[in-house]
């Protein structure tokens, strides 16, 4: 039998799993071990939150401490809480339960209470001599401006536009994201000590500035505002414009005029912010989009907000040709591999002027003479898992290198480019740490199973909301965020419930203090696996005897 002191396994990793059987008999042939598991929503986070740690602060209501542990990841917490499509959510094991914890509004109620509170990032100001260029302000080159200058690196962004933000600023509406809350969270970041930014200055030679400014490793990340094209067939077409355009000269003060009735090309989320910014401005807008709603890439969401608002949405139209205000569309039906395809029969729609919103593509043709970049098919660029481009000390990330185009993706993308770039400038080699395998509720054993459903957030009614760009939905207070976070399982970790030590017979449980977890006596514990049992979250593991 081992002794305490000959315990030396880390009991911070995951063990392998063994099915174990109840108690041991005579002689002991499991015994139990302290492990950590990975919980389903920081699997999913593309900005690789640990979303259990903050969490756990935020339920104790130590918020500036859960602020300071959510920025270590993403800098912008008060945005995402708005605009993270939050996949965590979809993967919480919360909802076997009742229903998913609604994570992104605690990161919102932590990230406004941080610009309440005008909490600063807390951060080692030393500089390592090196300088990085970031090229593009919008959600990617921020992030990894940030996280380098974490890193101890002087930043330079340089930025095409008057502001930073990108697509943030003119792509996301503000009823989805309040230009107060964007303006303020870049701000802190852009007062940080050792980043600096270059506004209205357009990069047309990188191999040329990197070189001319002493930079010592640059990361592009200029985003994808140029919409794509479609050829539509028409004898006297009426105003066409494409979506990004619309939503900029919006958002500038400038909306350009459509006439009454507005149709929108397209079904992803861009279609429907335009739909419903149209809405706002005083149109009638209509959505013609060629697959159904089963098969639209917007969110399911986006949708439901847009119909509630009196939007309305043509499924299977494909649009043939324009005569002024006439609108020729194909009736559409989706094959077997979810493909619309055209029946041969037709249909008129009226509609003063049109929006394409058909995707955005980026702007790459300065990059196509740079020696060992490449591109692919559709003219993103390639990027190798350290973020590198074929040229040496040249980084991409965000839209335009192949991914699937959010700001959460992009943010991740800038704090993944900012780890290998420090790699890239102090000589050393970057690998990611390993994960411990995903925890699932099956592996759960929750014994006090309340019922506890999520707290909805108010949102303003359709009927008001669209006469202005008044922000939709309400944030929680602190009452209601604490609430939230306090439905956290701690999926995978130990959270010192006591019950492996209130459930031990042999008294082999041993405290070691708030924040220090438990220790096994192994010379009292028999391997009954009680504790094993009783732990809710799976942070206990049964291991044969003798494998410690």
């Amino acid at each position: 039998m081992l002794t305490m002191s000959s315990q030396k396994k880390d009991l911070t990793s995951p063990s392998d799993l063994h099915s174990h059987s109840e108690g041991t008999g005579a002689l002991r042939t499991q015994i139990p071990v302290y492990t950590d598991f990975l919980p389903p929503c920081n699997h999913a986070c593309p900005a690789g939150e640990n979303i259990q740690a903050w969490l756990s602060l935020a339920q104790e209501g130590r918020y500036e401490e859960a602020w300071q542990q959510l920025v270590q990841d993403n800098p912008l917490p008060a945005v995402h809480g708005r605009v993270c499509y939050h996949p965590c959510e979809d993967h919480c094991n919360r909802a076997e339960i009742d229903t998913s914890v609604s994570i992104h509004a605690v990161e919102r109620f932590l990230g406004d209470k941080a610009l309440e509170e005008g909490w600063q990032v807390k951060f080692d100001q030393a500089t390592s001599g090196k300088k990085v260029l970031v090229v593009g302000g919008g959600p990617s080159g921020i992030s990894a401006a940030y996280h380098l200058r974490r890193a101890g690196h002087e930043v330079e962004i340089r930025e095409a536009g008057p502001m930073l933000g990108g697509m943030m600023h003119f792509g996301i509406p503000p009823y989805r994201l309040p230009r107060n809350i964007l303006d303020t969270e870049i701000r802190r970041i852009e007062n940080m000590p050792g980043i600096s930014v270059r506004f209205n200055h357009k990069v047309a030679d990188i191999v040329r500035e990197k070189e001319e400014g002493g930079f010592d490793a640059a990361f592009i990340a200029i985003g994808a505002h140029l919409s794509k094209k479609v050829d539509i067939p028409s004898r006297d077409a009426g105003q066409i414009l494409d979506a990004v355009s619309f939503l900029k000269e919006t958002e500038q003060g400038q909306a350009p005029k459509l006439g009454r009735r507005v149709a929108i090309y397209g079904g992803g989320n861009t279609a429907m912010d335009a739909a419903r910014v149209a809405k706002r401005l005083g149109y009638e807008p209509l959505i013609i989009y060629r697959r159904d709603r089963a098969h639209m890439p917007a969110h399911e969401f986006e949708a439901d907000e847009a119909l509630a608002e009196g939007v309305k949405i043509n499924w299977l139209r494909s649009i043939k040709e324009i005569d002024n205000t006439a609108i020729k569309v194909e009736i559409m039906r989706v094959n077997e591999e979810g493909r619309p395809v055209g029946t041969g029969e037709f249909e008129t729609l009226e509609a003063d002027s049109l929006i394409l919103a058909l995707g955005q593509e980026t702007d790459t043709a300065f990059l196509k003479n740079v020696p060992g970049i490449e591109f692919d098919a559709d003219g993103r660029v390639k990027v190798g898992p350290d973020m590198m481009t074929g040229a040496q000390g040249i980084f991409a990330g965000g839209d335009m290198v192949p991914s699937e185009r959010t700001v959460t993706v992009a943010v991740g993308h800038g704090k993944k480019a900012a780890r290998f770039i420090d790699a890239f400038l102090t000589g050393k080699s970057y690998r990611p740490a390993g994960k411990h395998p995903v925890v699932g509720y099956e592996r759960l054993h929750v014994w006090y199973q309340t019922w506890a459903p999520k707290r909805d957030q108010a949102q303003v009614d359709e009927v008001v909301r669209v006469r202005d760009f008044r922000e939709v939905v309400g944030g929680l207070s602190e009452r209601e965020a604490r609430y939230e976070a306090q439905r956290c399982l701690s999926c995978g970790n130990c959270f010192e419930c006591d019950g492996c030590y209130g459930a031990c017979p042999e008294g082999a449980v041993i405290k070691l203090g708030k924040g220090n977890r438990y220790r096994f006596d192994y010379d009292l514990c028999t391997g009954c696996a009680v504790c094993y049992e009783q732990c809710p979250c799976h942070a206990i593991e049964m291991e044969a005897e003798g494998q410690i």
